[in-house]
């Protein structure tokens, strides 16, 4: 059974950094060719899209997120990242990874991110 485990949440004060990371373990076949995604969800609110890395490399994000926020992917380890730069209190949320293509859909548990003095 596919499965994604997160890592890399913490606690980080207003204007630091973090690191997200999102394994994909057991059987997943064509994990390069399908898109991956984070999403993240605060307490009260709707589960809002992040970033999105195609096989293809291009990205994009939603705006407040632009030019703080680096998604990557490596293939080879089959593991997705969100590097999260200039951390504001409104980026406090659950942060959930997803693997989604034509066959396939993949979400991770999630993982606490909590930006505060």
């Amino acid at each position: 059974q596919v499965q994604l485990v997160e890592s890399g949440g913490d606690w980080v004060q207003p204007g630091g950094s973090l690191r997200l990371s999102c394994a994909a373990t057991g059987m997943i076949s064509g994990f390069s060719i399908n898109d991956a995604l984070w999403y993240r969800q605060a307490p009260g609110k709707q589960r809002e899209w992040v970033a999105l890395i195609r096989s293809s490399g291009a990205t994009d994000y939603v705006d407040s997120a632009k030019g703080r926020f680096t998604i990557s992917r490596n293939n080879a380890k089959k593991t997705v990242y969100l590097q999260m730069n200039d951390l504001k209190p409104e980026d406090t949320a659950v942060y959930y990874c997803r693997i989604q293509g034509r066959r396939v859909d993949v979400w991770g548990q999630g993982i606490q991110v909590t930006v505060s003095l």
